[in-house]
């Protein structure tokens, strides 16, 4: 469940006394408010280093944010753009400080860029990196368990869902635009399902470790170059190429909702070079995601229904991409697989 958004100030005295080398606190600046977890631009006597606060529910216990730790530093090991964080004077990743889990990265210096930030050439280089990604996992986690299928949504389970957003939305007072468009992409999206109800994907089976949330705020750039993969708080195992085309669907969206094809194209025949994935695993891969866009709702769950509306700023792009990707669906599916 998403956090609210009030502010919670790290204890960073306490937390710099792990520390050997750290120095003495000047200064912390939250740099993103984030979706899920909180992070701050910490400056010391000795340097300036990324703090982060362990937020996300599912993801914030020492056990598993210590998984994900020892995965950054193999991976850096293997020459992957992380910044895996800093051990204390005990050696140890995580700081459990007030019942809340901390971790201390070295400062990385960097934009975020989107897909209409890339040329087609970094289009290539993103595609690579992903794939590179999921290669090098594949060498450094355990072995995934054989034979796990992953369903995908059913239609009736979707309706029920529409049917309470719907509700809710048109309950809302005062009304907003924002509002009124839910109830417009609700009924639309109602109408789309059952259409295409016929069209459910079979369970998928070949999964591999995967990052979990690669989008454009989750990778640093200096220049054109990627210098840091952040925020691997979802580091498990997926349907590999399903996290290609959901990346892809993020970087490359345009504001009406459409995919920028063309560097899809570029990107995705990177990432399969890179990745060892073949046309068909491609083409799989974006029929179950565009299923997945079909029937899902988590910007509106998260508006209506938890009251949280940090991520309501992505919803007309989402909701249209949804109805575009099914009008475009054979030039979707050749721009990933062609």
């Amino acid at each position: 469940m998403p956090r609210s958004s009030e502010t919670l100030a790290p204890p960073v005295g306490a937390l710099l006394r792990r520390y050997r080398d750290a120095g003495e606190p000047l200064s912390c600046e939250p740099v993103t408010q984030g979706l899920l977890n909180r992070g701050y631009r910490l400056a010391t006597t000795r340097g300036a280093y990324f703090l982060k606060q362990h937020l996300d529910a599912p993801t914030a216990d020492r056990d598993t944010i210590s998984r994900q730790h020892r995965a950054t530093h193999r991976l850096h090991a293997l020459g992957l753009p992380v910044a895996p964080p800093l051990a204390d004077a005990g050696g140890r990743t995580v700081a459990v400080i007030g019942g809340r889990c901390y971790a201390l990265h070295p400062w990385v210096d960097g934009r975020h860029r989107d897909g209409a930030q890339l040329s087609t050439g970094g289009s290539r280089r993103l595609g690579t990196l992903l794939g590179h990604v999921h290669t090098c996992l594949e060498q450094v986690m355990e072995r995934t368990p054989p034979g796990e299928e992953y369903e995908s949504a059913r239609p009736e389970d979707t309706f029920r869902v529409i049917d309470e957003l719907l509700r809710l939305a048109r309950a809302r007072r005062p009304r907003t635009c924002f509002d009124e468009l839910a109830e417009h992409r609700l009924l639309e999206r109602r109408v789309l399902l059952a259409e295409h109800a016929h069209r459910r994907p079979p369970p998928a089976a070949a999964a591999g470790w995967v990052h979990g949330d690669f989008h454009p705020l989750n990778l640093l750039y200096r220049g054109a170059e990627p210098a840091a993969i952040l925020d691997w708080d979802r580091l498990g195992v997926q349907p590999r190429a399903e996290e290609a085309v959901r990346a892809a669907a993020i970087f490359f969206v345009r504001p009406a909702g459409e995919l920028a094809l063309g560097k899809v194209r570029a990107y995705a025949r990177a990432y399969r070079r890179a990745a060892g994935a073949d046309a068909d695993e491609l083409a799989a891969a974006v029929h179950r995601v565009w299923w997945e866009r079909l029937n899902d709702f988590w910007i509106l769950r998260w508006r209506y229904q938890l009251h949280d509306r940090r991520a309501d700023p992505q919803f007309p792009a989402a909701s249209a991409l949804a109805v575009w990707w099914t009008r475009e669906y054979e030039a979707v599916r050749d721009a990933f697989a062609g």
